[in-house]
């Protein structure tokens, strides 16, 4: 008989964070809903002026920092123009696919706090010519419709330049299973994973300090993980984040994709990409800790080497004189699109590991 996931705690956090709004750049409504969380569960807390916030326990040894971070932002879009029959123009914010942001239900958020709905239609396909049906719309070709007749009239209903919107559906638990899809898993699964560590952390006696920070704005550039490190100035920094899923995930069948979903965490070895020149090669001593400590609990673990992405890390490392990173990875199917999926049982297992390695906590 399957188990319904939903009414766990740790769900209810990941459906509470996946579904607030929060575009990089917007990320106070995903950030008021960490905070309460988060209640109870830190020493010290403060944000900085880009909006990263950091929640903090103190350890036994104050010499000791760990720095651990996920992001509170998703990818989305941001309105550019509204034309004069009343119809919204679009950017993306961040990096998407071209291919699913048509015919999809978007919301925006106006900066009196208004949420307008609107769809992107597509040319109906009775009215579509050949080469319409193999070419790919993209997102600044892309019309808004709002249900506005006018400019004068979309902006009357709040709508406005620069407002963001994001997907307009809430996640799920996917068949009585814990396999849960949503907008913007990536990266609200790596807070989830932060909040759970935390819990688990409780009444534990630790000797590093310890900070898990929400990071702002990752999705368009990872700009947070060089000023929160010259801030809070750790030892060592783990970024958690998404990384792709193998194991049969379609699309994936012939891609050599090592991680899967239910494979446990994933341990980064590297990473890099090579449109922005960013990534983060992991020192071997790291990595052969992290193996370490799984294996000593006899924790799941899986091995990630990735192309095309990086992480907090990437900044987080070239700060300071320099500090030592790694990556805490969720495998995840269907990346940067409003139906990602990532299982519940490599969040718990992300987190216990997280604890282990706290308590077992090693300068290197």
């Amino acid at each position: 008989m399957q188990k319904d996931f939903k009414d766990l705690q740790i769900s209810k956090t990941l459906l509470a964070l996946d579904n607030a709004a929060g575009v990089s750049g917007d990320e106070l409504r995903v950030a008021e809903i960490l905070k309460k969380e988060m209640s109870g569960l830190y020493d010290d807390f403060y944000e900085d002026a880009l909006g990263n916030q950091f929640f903090t326990k103190y350890g036994s040894n104050p010499d000791k920092k760990v720095l651990i971070a996920a992001h509170l932002d998703e990818i989305g879009f941001i309105v550019n123009y509204i034309d004069e029959y009343g119809f919204a123009r679009i950017l993306p914010v961040g990096y998407h696919d071209d291919r699913v942001a048509i015919n999809q239900d978007l919301i925006f958020h106006t900066a009196d706090g208004k949420e307008i709905f609107g769809v992107t239609g597509s040319k109906p396909a009775h009215i579509m010519t050949s080469d319409d049906h193999n070419k790919v719309i993209k997102i600044e070709d892309l019309y808004v419709d709002i249900g506005a007749s006018s400019a004068a009239e979309a902006r009357a209903m709040g709508l406005e330049i620069g407002d963001y919107g994001t997907f307009a559906r809430h996640g799920r638990f996917l068949n009585g299973t814990d396999f849960y899809s949503g907008k913007s898993v990536d990266d609200r699964a790596g807070l989830v994973v932060m909040v759970e560590a935390l819990k688990r952390l409780k009444d534990l006696k630790i000797s590093p300090t310890i900070c898990m920070a929400a990071t702002t704005q990752e999705e368009v550039g990872l700009r947070s993980g060089e000023p929160i490190c010259n801030r809070f100035n750790p030892e060592q920094f783990f970024a958690i984040d998404v990384t792709l899923a193998g194991g049969g995930a379609p699309g994936a069948e012939d891609i050599p994709i090592a991680t899967k979903l239910g494979g446990g965490v994933g341990f980064k070895f590297y990473d890099w990409d090579k449109k922005i020149t960013c990534g983060n090669n992991v020192a071997r001593k790291l990595t052969n800790r992290m193996i370490e400590v799984a294996r000593k609990y006899n924790i799941a673990f899986q091995r990630e080497v990735f192309v095309g992405g990086g992480t907090d890390a990437w900044t987080a490392a070239k700060s300071g004189m320099g500090i030592l990173t790694g990556g805490i990875c969720i495998p995840t199917r269907y990346m940067h699109t409003a139906v990602g999926i990532v299982k519940l049982s490599d969040l718990e297992t992300c987190a216990d590991f997280i604890v282990k390695y706290l308590q077992d906590y090693q300068s290197l």
